[in-house]
């Protein structure tokens, strides 16, 4: 069977779920163009700044993208077959990650550009606000550990490809890039002239990180722990420096990498002719040390943010609702970014549908960031017969890009919520929260290099839709207490909630009953699923009170 055949019709059904199930639910919250949104109310040139919907999809689909609809369908895939994982791609973007998206950013215009904690803190209570502020700062700790543990894995070459040291290379002259562009962004270099300028050299850091390979020095030791160590001081920087220094103009630079990656794996898709080689379907259970995971909960959490990102809402309640011309732009921005996403995850799928079980890739632990980067150049091949070894860099380097998205907004989102429960402020209060931010990660990475992104991957996974579910709840109360149809929130709220604290459960039982129990592992589940019950149980108070109803909210 053609993969093209398949991606057609998974690209159909998400362009139905846009023209049918986003207009139900415009209906349902009851979009309204006359409202004036904050950001045109709040217009200051700085924050509030209203802009159109063209202009802001892809900057919204830049910071939400991340390696999760990378990674996450490429396991789910190998343990489990390709076809529960389209099925789940497809529908899980379509009645529950972009209905998330959509409910976050409305939720979040409607209470004048607020995040999704202060729409709990106004509809459920000040403790409930604490809660999920808990909930998500433990939450990154899983996300940061995953995702710096397998870039390490990647630069250190751990896998044996002999890619990772020009893929290190290549990503640190990339970060350099990045900082020199952000130099000249602020002394006011027009944007045109960056783009021309520093997106052709960006095309020689590609080509120049293969054959400019960069590897530790012996007396450090293990490499992947360089690695990871040295990946979570950019982590620190990124944190503390100025946004116009570094991430700003990273996201100018992984946009186009985000851009360049999609339009490959479409367009290579479909001129390459590749066929499905890979089984529909693995097993109702996939086997690991010490244990049997079955299908169901977690091949939902596995595929993460392919299907849904509780951190999406994260985006939507902070830079994305205070740009919001007018309230129809929500469906486009939010409900199709996320369904762009979809398509991040459908081009991954298809790197590994077009495997066969022989092919020396899947041989031994499967590594998903080169099998991701082979397809990417196979593809890449198929459109223009690039130069295989720069196609794989190319691929690699995506790949890298990817996680430094996910890494530098995360540490930063991650000292904030610590800042904003501690109290600290200033810059020593700045500079202590990151280090108690990257504190776990480290450990992890002291402790288990090359081996933390599998073990925490699950947890990654629950926690971040349980993120989700969980700002659904929030939603949901308010719909509720403000007269409208509160079950397009609650329902795909209840699933998440059941799967991701299922999972949650489960991981914490093997890791305190494996032959070599980890408690922290297991403690850390535990505390997730308290949270998550604790804030529930909020909700369940507040909901019952005689005054639970209220006006709606502007």
């Amino acid at each position: 069977m053609p993969i093209a055949l398949i991606a057609f019709v998974g690209l159909g059904c998400f362009a139905a779920g846009y023209a049918l199930y986003a207009r139900f639910l415009e209906r349902a919250v009851g979009i309204d163009d006359r409202r004036v949104t904050p950001a045109c109310e709040l217009e200051d040139g700085h924050d509030f700044v209203p802009t159109r919907a063209a202009i802001l999809v892809p900057q919204h689909l830049a910071a939400i993208s991340a390696a999760g609809p990378i990674v996450g369908p490429i396991m789910a895939c190998l343990w489990f077959g390709w076809a529960p994982v389209l099925a789940w791609i497809v529908l899980g973007n379509i009645f529950l990650g972009a209905p998330h998206d959509f409910q976050a950013l409305f939720a979040s215009v409607r209470h004048r550009a607020r995040s999704m904690a202060q729409v709990i803190r106004d509809n459920v209570s000040p403790r409930g606000q604490v809660l999920f502020l808990l909930f998500i700062w433990f939450s990154l700790n899983y996300v940061t550990i995953a995702f710096t543990d397998l870039t390490a894995s990647t630069f250190s070459d751990l896998h044996g490809e002999g890619t990772g040291p020009g893929v290190a290379s290549s990503s640190v002259m990339y970060l350099v890039l990045a900082v020199i562009l952000g130099v000249c962004l602020k002394r006011e270099m027009p944007l045109w002239l960056a783009g021309a300028i520093f997106l052709p050299i960006l095309a020689v850091v590609i080509w120049a990180g293969p054959h400019l390979p960069m590897t530790p020095p012996a007396f450090v030791g293990d490499p992947g722990r360089f690695w990871g160590l040295a990946i979570l001081a950019y982590c620190y920087l990124a944190s503390v420096l100025p946004l116009w220094l570094l991430l700003q103009p990273r996201g100018f630079l992984g946009g186009w990498f985000l851009y360049g990656a999609l339009g490959i794996g479409v367009l290579g898709i479909v001129a390459g002719g590749f066929r499905v080689q890979y089984p529909a379907f693995v097993g109702w259970s996939h086997a690991v040390k010490g244990h049997v995971e079955p299908l169901v909960p977690i091949f939902f959490i596995t595929v993460a943010c392919g299907a849904c990102s509780g951190f999406h809402g994260m985006v939507c309640g902070g830079t994305t609702s205070r740009q919001i011309a007018r309230e129809s732009d929500i469906r486009p921005v939010a409900y199709g970014g996320m369904l762009l996403e979809g398509v991040v995850a459908l081009i991954s799928l298809a790197t590994v549908m077009m495997l066969a079980k022989s092919d020396p890739l899947l041989a031994g632990a499967p590594n998903p960031d080169t099998i991701y980067a082979t397809g990417l150049a196979r593809f890449a091949g198929a459109l223009a017969g690039i130069d295989p070894k720069v196609a794989l860099s190319f691929g690699l380097l995506a790949f890298a890009t990817f996680i430094f998205d996910t890494l530098d907004v995360g540490t930063r989102l991650g000292r904030y919520i610590f800042q904003e429960l501690t109290g600290m402020e200033g810059n020593s209060g700045m500079h202590a929260a990151t280090l108690a931010t990257l504190a776990l990660p480290a450990y992890a990475i002291v402790t288990m290099p090359g081996g933390a992104w599998k073990t925490f991957w699950p947890l990654f996974g629950a926690s971040n839709q349980l993120v989700a579910a969980l700002s659904l709840l929030g939603i949901g109360t308010w719909l509720y207490r403000s007269g409208r149809n509160y079950w397009i929130a609650l329902l795909p709220m209840g699933f998440l909630l059941t799967m991701t604290v299922w999972s949650l459960g489960l991981q914490a039982w093997w890791a305190v009953t494996a032959p070599e129990p980890s408690y922290v592992l297991g403690g850390l589940a535990a505390i997730l699923i308290l949270l998550a019950l604790a804030i529930v149980g909020e909700t369940v108070q507040v909901v019952r009170r005689p005054e639970a109803a209220l006006p709606e909210t502007a």
